[in-house]
């Protein structure tokens, strides 16, 4: 049984799937699977798929549904008793995983964690203002006004969403955001305070 079940959903985004792949394969831990949801792509996902070895990398594959969909169907076939995300055209820096397991291992009371992140638009990087700053502890008053929790670099217990649900397959934008509302209103959310993500999307 995997420690760590890294679920990374995709739909038609192979070249940049194959770096986020990467990042993961590459992290210096053994933990861990790769779960990686096809959401049902027409360009070349499949090839680049089909180079990797099973495990660790696993392949869920289905009709089109989009993100929520996705990223339930992959916690569907998880065994770690962790879960972390990677959206398909983001990628991890080294030690993100093992920083994050220690965190866990070092706070057993922790039900989710994040790190920081570096934000990179066309290849250039972007500071984010202050107001993106990422607080921890009890943040629900703060995000309320603004989504300051990043799939990429969240890690979660397992045992959340029993209690708080998984994502909302209704929803056609902001799915992680009405998520992470529903666990900052009752659970902490805490912070390691180093960039751990490279973020490239919107």
């Amino acid at each position: 049984m995997p420690t760590v079940s890294v679920i990374i959903p995709t739909f038609n985004r192979a070249t940049m799937l194959k770096e986020a792949i990467e990042s993961v394969l590459e992290q210096d831990v053994a933990d861990f699977e790769l779960i990686v949801v096809d959401d049902g792509s027409t360009d070349e996902t499949p090839a680049v798929l089909a180079k990797y070895p099973a495990p660790p990398l696993h392949i869920v594959s289905q009709v089109h549904q989009g993100v929520s969909a996705a990223r339930n169907a992959g916690l569907k076939k998880a065994a770690g008793g962790l879960i972390a995300f990677l959206d398909s055209d983001d990628l991890w820096l080294p030690g993100k995983l093992a920083a994050q397991m220690e965190f866990f291992e070092n706070h057993p009371e922790a039900l989710i964690c994040q790190t920081e992140e570096i934000w990179l638009r066309n290849g250039i990087r972007v500071n984010p203002k202050k107001r993106h700053a990422k607080p921890q502890g009890m943040i629900f008053d703060r995000c309320v006004d603004l989504c300051l929790v990043s799939p990429s670099a969240v890690m979660i217990r397992r045992a959340l969403f029993d209690m708080v649900g998984l994502f909302d397959e209704q929803m056609a934008a902001c799915e992680d955001y009405d998520l992470w509302l529903r666990v900052a209103c009752r659970f902490p959310i805490y912070l390691i305070d180093r960039p751990m993500v490279i973020k490239r999307a919107g």
